[in-house]
């Protein structure tokens, strides 16, 4: 499979899955996060919002998905995003200690995806070598 085929399907993936997970933490609320159903109306405030937020950004994947070519800017600066949000999850483990193993593998996933973007961001806007002529 080439790495232009790669780069959108997992550009379109991860759109929908954000949008689908924004969606459901903003109808979810403290219900929709892993040990965290009794966190009281504050953190089921903020995490509804957050989905919010999460949502519109699988939407900016899905705009990005969207382009031909796939821009490999806004690829790069939404991979820079998510990998935030892993430096975020470490930066959590380091102060408070082990989450939920859930968010363990989400962590993983983020850490994991986010340079595979950055690698594939371009593969859209690369133009192939020209076809040299033959001498006859």
């Amino acid at each position: 499979m080439s790495k232009r085929k790669v780069l959108r399907g997992l550009v379109l993936a991860m759109g929908y899955a954000c949008v689908a997970i924004g969606l459901f933490h903003v109808l979810g609320g403290n219900s929709a996060i892993p040990g965290a159903s009794s966190a009281g109306p504050t953190v089921d405030s903020l995490g509804r919002f957050f989905g919010a937020i999460f949502a519109g950004y699988g939407l900016a994947w899905l705009w990005a998905a969207r382009q031909s070519p796939i821009p490999a800017t806004a690829v790069r600066w939404l991979a820079a995003v998510f990998l935030l949000g892993a430096l975020g999850r470490v930066l959590s483990l380091a102060v408070h200690g082990w989450p939920h193993w859930f968010q363990v593998v989400l962590g993983i996933v983020e850490l994991v995806l986010s340079p595979l973007f950055f690698w594939l961001a371009s593969a859209e806007e690369e133009v192939p070598e020209a076809v040299q002529p033959r001498n006859s």
